[in-house]
Formats: C-alpha cells, structure tokens, sequence
C-alpha cells in the first residue's frame, strides 16, 4: 500500500495530520505500507527572509488583528497537544519552504524521507527556526543519517527544482487546492488532518481490496501457472 501525503512544512495541521496517519497505522498493524512526502507551497512567494511575523502575516490574510490571530493560533496549539505535539508558535519563522522541499526530495533518494521530514516539522513548529538556513537543514538532515558534505553541497546546487515544481503541479491535476491531501494506493483520498478513525476506515478498506485481489489471482492460478 502507498500513502502519498501533499503537505507543507508552515501548515500546523501537517504535521497534526501526520500523527494521525501514523497512529492510525500502528494500531492497524500495517505492515505494508510506504508513505513519502509530497510537495506543496502554502505561499510560494513567502521570502527567503522573512519581514513579519507569523502573527502579523495571519492577520493580513484573514483581515483581523494581531491578538486575534494569537487567539486563532492557540486553538491550533490546543489541538496539536492533544496529539503530542508541543507546537511554540510565538517563536515560528514564516521563512520560504522551497529549500525545505528540495532537501526533502534528497531524502527521499537516501531512505532517510520520514526522517528529514519530521525534522523539519519539529524545526519549524517547536524550535524556531528558520528553514531557509542552510546550516539549520544541513544540521537536520545530518541528524537524520545523511553525509554533511553531501547535503552541503547539495543545497549549493538547484538539484530536485523540478522535483518539487512536478509534484506541485500533480497537486493541481489532482485537484488538491489546501493540505494535508492523503491518496491511498491512487483510489482514496483524505483531505485535512481528519481523527485517527477516519484514517483507520480507509486503510482497512484498501487493506480489505488487497486481500480480494490475492485471492481473485490465486483463483486464476494452476498447476502450470497463472492466467
């Protein structure tokens, strides 16, 4: 089974979303299922470095004030604690999530995806710090097994540009407009950071198909082979 998950590393409920996949997946018992990262830019324009606050930003967008958009952000802390996540988002840098996304895609040819990619998670919602540094994601990913030099030189490069740009723009053919988006194995999709149950139903219902179509190729298999 493949879990293929469009997120952003500046959306809270990403990060929210992905526990929920992974809880669900742990009390499932699934053993058969790969998840890899997809790209998505919440704001591609967002500068490298950033000139207001996360706050401030909010406020803009939504046409409020600034202690209204505190307020809005404590409910979103409220609900990531409730998964165990410690969100500081008083100290969040809205930085440019472009770098993050390339660095995430190198990952991904290293085996260390899911390992990059709650760095980044953590980094972003929890530390403080800014994931357009390249030391910080070079520290990151060191953290997660990979060669420093390595990853240097990589983030001194444009490898993984288009990687990133292509899977953005399969975002848009698929018609995904906000993450986190969830496809199952290209059948099923899960919009948002739904509860843990709602995760569960779809992977038990792929899990289910994949056990019909086992049994439908062993019907069709003899003593000389398969049909």
């Amino acid at each position: 089974m493949k879990v293929e998950v469009w997120s952003d590393y500046a959306c809270p409920f990403c990060y929210i979303g992905k526990k929920r996949l992974e809880k669900a997946i742990e009390e499932n018992g699934v053993t058969n299922v790969e998840v890899e990262f997809k790209s998505f830019e919440l704001d591609p324009t967002a500068p490298a470095q950033p000139t207001m606050g996360l706050y401030e930003i909010l406020a803009s967008k939504y046409g409020t004030s600034v202690e209204q958009a505190q307020t809005m952000s404590q409910g979103v802390v409220d609900a990531a604690k409730a998964d165990g996540l410690m969100y500081e988002m008083d100290r969040v840098i809205p930085a440019n999530t472009f770098k993050a996304h390339r660095l995430t895609q190198f990952a991904k040819k290293h085996g260390k995806m899911d390992e990059v990619s709650e760095g980044l998670f953590q980094a972003y919602f929890m530390k403080g710090e800014n994931l357009n540094d390249d030391s910080i994601l070079t520290r990151i990913a060191t953290e997660a097994g990979l060669e420093t030099a390595s990853v240097e030189a990589f983030l001194s490069s444009d490898e993984s540009s288009d990687e990133v740009r292509q899977e953005e723009d399969m975002a848009r053919e698929l018609g995904v407009t906000g993450v986190p988006f969830f496809v199952f194995d290209r059948k099923y999709a899960i919009s948002g950071a739904q509860p843990v149950e709602a995760f569960s139903q779809v992977l038990d219902r792929v899990q289910q198909e994949q056990k019909v179509e086992i049994v439908a190729e062993g019907d069709a298999c003899g003593v000389d082979g398969c049909n």
